[in-house]
């Protein structure tokens, strides 16, 4: 496996035939969960690494889309774990298992229902599309775990 597709494809979650984005979010989550209660990164640290992982995700989509003839294939699932970083950013410090649990959550329906400007994302050319709507996505699930944590609510 190429190394564009070993990143579009998250070590190989992107190629599992059933609901692959959900697979590749609980990739990213399981990455923040090490990252976070093992190594003790802060979780706003998630978003420097997110946005670092950016030029390497939107390469790996592009050429794996290309590989694939498609212009977004479902096994490309790096965007998924981005903006699933993005999301887990917002969670309070020592946040409770629910914070990760909505965060995951959240992501996810963001991802899916792609609210304005979000799916207007999409329609940007090859992995800038795949990922820059995932990247939105995770900025709204962010958004509303922050207010929630603020407003007692998780």
């Amino acid at each position: 496996m190429s190394i564009a597709k070993l990143i579009a494809t998250w070590f190989g979650l992107g190629l599992i035939p059933v609901a692959p984005g959900t697979w590749g979010s609980l990739g990213g989550l399981a990455v923040a969960w090490v990252l976070v209660l093992k190594a003790g990164w802060p979780p706003w640290s998630l978003a420097v690494l997110a946005v670092a992982m950016t030029a390497p995700g939107l390469w790996a989509a592009d050429r794996t889309a290309n590989e694939a003839g498609k212009k977004d294939p479902g096994i490309v699932v790096v965007d998924e774990v981005l903006g699933q970083w993005l999301t887990l950013a917002a969670m309070s410090a020592a946040a409770p298992v629910r914070q990760w649990v909505l965060a995951f959550a959240l992501f996810r329906i963001f991802d899916i229902w792609k609210p304005f400007p979000v799916r207007k994302l999409e329609s940007l050319a090859g992995g800038t599309g795949i990922v820059a709507d995932d990247l939105g996505a995770g900025v709204y699930g962010a958004l509303v775990l922050f207010l929630a944590s603020q407003f007692g609510l998780v």
